[in-house]
């Protein structure tokens, strides 16, 4: 019986272009992770430790350390879905998000409601970069429509089937604050009004400078 070329090739034969393009694969799907995560990355690294920052100050806000999922809040928007959905679909706009928590509402608490509105605007073409939303805990439906009046594009958030677990240090419960969450869905900074406007649009600038995502 004849034996032709491709019969008398042995596995020896095949096997080792099967590898390289394996390992080719491996390597593209290494350079697309890098090149869509790899500076969101280093702007976090760089931010929590300082690094090429001349000033030797990282940030104004304070850090959360370690960061906290967003589902870890277990917020639901308007619309009844999931906040943390918004942060891992595939077609949601990857943006920073600025969250004012707060157990109910006083002075304190529509100070950074109207704090995180200026800031966000003081970004200006940056703008759209950064959402914002709210937490009051406990507020009555009029004072609610109050807000949601006064601040129109910021979305107001309500628990969802389990109670918000808060990040160490960061409970509305004690004092009024603003979280800050980066495109992956991570609370990473939080704010006071301890906090200027200044401090806060310092640090946003510097991450929306750094981060190519979000």
């Amino acid at each position: 019986m004849t034996t032709t070329m491709a019969d008398s090739m042995t596995d020896n034969d095949i096997n080792p272009r099967t590898a390289e393009q394996a390992r080719r694969g491996r390597r593209i799907a290494l350079a697309l992770f890098a090149i869509g995560f790899g500076p969101m990355l280093l702007a976090t690294v760089m931010y929590f430790t300082g690094w090429l920052n001349p000033t030797g100050q990282a940030n104004h806000g304070d850090l959360i350390q370690p960061l906290v999922p967003i589902s870890q809040l277990n917020l639901v928007g308007d619309d009844g879905r999931r906040l943390a959905d918004r942060f891992t679909s595939p077609t949601a706009p990857r943006q920073w998000l600025m969250l004012v928590a707060a157990e109910g509402c006083d002075a304190d608490c529509e100070s950074l409601l109207y704090l995180a509105r200026q800031v966000n605007i003081a970004l200006g073409k940056d703008a759209d970069r950064v959402m914002r939303a709210a937490f009051l805990a406990g507020i009555a439906q009029g004072q609610r429509n109050q807000v949601a009046a006064e601040y129109g594009t910021m979305e107001l958030l309500s628990p969802g089937a389990r109670e918000p677990i808060w990040p160490t240090g960061a409970d509305p419960a004690t004092a009024p604050r603003i979280l800050l969450v980066d495109p992956l869905g991570n609370v990473m900074m939080q704010y006071t009004t301890a906090n200027s406007g200044e401090d806060m649009l310092k640090d946003l600038k510097r991450l929306l400078k750094l981060s190519q995502l979000g």
